[in-house]
């Protein structure tokens, strides 16, 4: 992936705030969506969209009051609602801030992000790197995520090692990996495409904590956890499908 010297970046080798869209897909998440637009908010960054899944509590009027810009996607699908809230962008957004609505990311390390991206065009939040922060993610998480990024690794020969929903991918890189899909394998599509579009991909460690309000709708149920697996494997090999034809299709022209 070629990129263009980018304005964003300060004097301090931090990615400007002001360039950077914040996307908080959020479904029944009145408890916490507020308090996560306020630290955001005090941290200086003035673009953030919290898009409305259907909830069925007060999350849209709370993240509204605390300051977000609110979109509503009724069809359920964590990409769906991803997808939603990266369309028009403002002009002079040049990063997207991808976190969940639950309060479990760590926030208060976003520095780390925006300096890491003045040399990369994907940071992505590993919250797999500690034992103490592996045991605050549940069984199925973490069984989930270490197939998914063993399975990325045998398929495409890069390592990574979680992921993560916290992560800070370039406009750029974004529109050129034109994301397809529109539920719970979006994080994954958008890593494998990351290193097919051969971009600079960091991964940082970050802290994690269980959920702080409301109730998980993956890994919460045995249904959400085997139908989370079952995508995870379904996405993986599309795009592994997807790859072999290509690689065939080469070589029928080389050897034409």
């Amino acid at each position: 992936m070629e990129n263009d010297v980018s304005e964003s970046k300060s004097e301090t080798g931090l990615v400007l705030r002001d360039s950077v869209m914040v996307v908080i897909p959020a479904l029944d998440e009145e408890q916490t969506i507020g308090g996560i637009v306020r630290s955001l908010i005090e941290q200086g960054f003035s673009c953030i969209r919290v898009v409305d899944n259907g909830s069925r509590d007060q999350t849209k009027e709370i993240a509204q009051k605390a300051g977000a810009e609110v979109m509503v996607e009724s069809v359920p699908g964590y990409g769906r609602a991803c997808w939603k809230a990266c369309q028009d962008f403002p002009e002079n957004i040049e990063w997207i801030l991808f976190c969940d609505g639950d309060g479990s990311d760590r926030l208060d390390d976003l520095d780390s992000f925006l300096k890491a991206a003045g040399e990369a065009d994907f940071v992505l939040g590993n919250r797999r790197h500690a034992k103490e922060v592996r045991g605050q993610m549940t069984m199925v998480q973490n069984f989930g995520n270490g197939l998914a990024t063993f399975l990325i690794q045998m398929g495409w020969g890069y390592r990574y090692h979680d992921l993560g929903p916290l992560r800070l991918i370039r406009r750029q890189l974004f529109e050129e990996i034109q994301m397809e899909d529109r539920g719970f394998g979006w994080t994954i599509e958008m890593q494998v495409r990351a290193v097919e579009l051969k971009a600079r991909i960091v991964e940082l460690p970050v802290g994690y904590q269980a959920r702080q309000g409301g109730r998980s709708k993956i890994s919460g149920t045995i249904r959400g956890s085997f139908q989370a697996g079952t995508i995870i494997l379904s996405t993986l090999g599309k795009f592994w499908f997807r790859k072999l034809k290509r690689r065939t299709e080469e070589k029928k022209v080389f050897s034409v």
